[in-house]
C-alpha cells in the first residue's frame, strides 16, 4: 500500500501506508516522547490531528489494551519514521499495524521526520491530508481539498469525545467526591483519582452547574481535552457558576477553561508543546520537574492579573504559564498532564495536593 501527505503550504511526501486503506484531514503536529505510543494515539486531546512521532521506531513493543486512554485511537492518522511490523514484548496483543486497522485509521512510513518535524517548528503546525492507498490517486483534486479545509480553531472537537452519559467510578474506601468534567478525559487521570480514595461522577462537557452541584461534589475538575479552548462557550459559562461555591481543578484544557472564566484570555502556540520532557518550574519553592504535555494553546499572561489569578509555575523552555492559583476562591490548576501517561511522574503530586485540600 503507498500513502502521501499533502501540507497546505504544497509539500507532497510519499511513503509506505499501513493501518487502513482511507484518507483524512487534520493539523499535522508532532510529539517527541521515545515510548508511549498507544497512549499517545488513544489520548482524546489529539482528535482533530495527524501525529507524527519523531522517535524514528515505532511499534516495536506492539500494543496492549491495558495502555489504552480512552476506547480507541483518536488520532487522525499516523506519521513516522519505520513502522515496526514485529513488535518484541510479552505485554504486545497487536501490531502497530492491526491497531491502526481496527480503528480504520491510516498510517505512512518511510517519511524524513526529522525533516518534516524542523519544517512544523520553523513554519508552525499546518493542516495537513493523509491517504492511503492501492494504484493511482489524483494529487491535484487533494490540492483543492486542501484549500477548503477547516483550521483546528475552527472545529469543535470536544462534543466528539465527550462522555454521552453520566459515568460512576467507586474508590475502594472513598472518603471524597469529585465530579470530572470530561472534555476529553484520559482514564489515567481517573485512575489517578481512585487510586487516592476519590469516588468520581464522570459528566458531559456542558453538564449544567445545578446538576454538578446536586452531586454534592467535595470538588470539581475539569478534564483535558482537544481543540481551542475559546470555543467551548457552554463549558465556560457553567464553570463561571461554580467559580467560588466549590473547589475546582483544571487540567490541560480545563486549565485553560478555568482561566477563560474569569475574564483571562488563550493563545495559539507555534506548535504546541507535545512530550515527555518539558521542564516545569515552580515559582514558591523553585524545584523544577520534568513533565508529560499535550497542547496548542495557553493562557495569555497580559492582563491574568484582573482575574484574580497568580502564576505558580511555568515552562523553562519557554516561559509560558504551567500552573494557576486563586486561594480565596480554590482554583488550583495546571497545564501539563501530571498522570504522567506516558511519562515521568514528578508531577504526580498534583492528585496528592487535590486530596490535602479536601482534607
Amino acid at each position: 500500500m503507498k500513502a502521501v501527505l499533502l501540507l497546505e503550504d504544497g509539500t507532497i511526501i510519499e511513503g509506505k501506508g499501513f493501518g487502513a486503506e482511507s484518507k483524512i484531514s487534520g493539523e499535522i503536529v508532532f510529539a517527541t516522547g521515545m515510548t508511549g505510543y498507544v497512549e499517545s494515539l488513544t489520548d482524546p486531546s489529539y482528535a482533530g490531528q495527524i501525529l507524527m512521532f519523531t522517535y524514528p521506531l515505532i511499534g516495536n513493543y506492539g500494543v496492549t489494551k491495558d495502555d489504552y486512554e480512552s476506547a480507541g485511537i483518536k488520532t487522525e492518522g499516523v506519521v513516522v519514521r519505520e513502522a515496526c511490523s514485529k513488535p518484541s514484548n510479552w505485554r504486545s496483543e497487536m501490531t502497530l499495524d492491526k491497531f491502526l486497522r481496527d480503528y480504520k485509521k491510516p498510517g505512512i512510513y518511510g517519511v524524513d521526520t526529522r525533516s518534516l518535524t524542523k519544517k512544523i517548528r520553523t513554519f508552525g503546525t499546518m493542516k495537513a491530508i493523509l491517504q492511503t492507498y492501492r494504484g493511482k490517486i489524483n494529487l491535484e483534486n487533494l490540492k483543492k481539498e486542501i484549500k477548503k479545509q477547516k483550521a483546528l480553531s475552527d472545529l469543535d472537537l470536544v462534543e466528539g469525545v465527550s462522555v454521552k452519559n453520566i459515568k460512576k467510578f467507586e474508590a475502594k474506601e472513598g472518603k471524597y467526591k469529585i465530579v470530572l468534567i470530561d472534555c476529553g478525559v484520559k482514564m489515567s487521570i481517573v485512575k489517578n483519582l481512585l487510586k487516592r480514595g476519590v469516588n468520581t461522577t464522570l459528566v458531559p462537557y456542558n453538564t449544567k452547574a445545578e446538576k454538578i452541584l446536586s452531586y454534592k461534589p467535595n470538588a470539581v475538575l475539569i478534564s483535558n481535552g482537544p481543540g481551542d479552548p475559546a470555543r467551548l462557550v457552554e463549558t465556560i459559562s457553567e464553570v463561571k457558576k461554580l467559580i467560588g461555591k466549590i473547589p475546582i481543578y483544571g487540567i490541560c484544557l480545563g486549565h485553560q477553561i478555568i482561566a477563560l472564566a474569569l475574564g483571562a484570555k488563550t493563545y495559539k502556540l507555534k506548535f504546541g508543546h507535545r512530550g515527555l520532557n518539558q521542564p516545569v518550574k515552580d515559582l514558591k519553592s523553585g524545584r523544577v520537574f520534568i513533565s508529560t504535555q499535550n497542547h496548542g494553546y495557553t493562557v495569555l499572561p497580559r492582563g491574568l492579573e484582573k482575574t484574580g489569578l497568580k502564576i505558580t509555575q511555568i515552562n523553562l523552555n519557554d516561559k509560558t504559564i504551567e500552573g494557576l492559583e486563586n486561594k480565596r476562591l480554590k482554583i488550583k490548576t495546571v497545564q501539563y498532564h501530571p498522570e504522567a501517561n506516558p511519562g515521568p511522574h514528578d508531577t504526580n503530586f498534583f492528585f496528592d495536593s487535590i486530596v490535602n485540600d479536601l482534607n
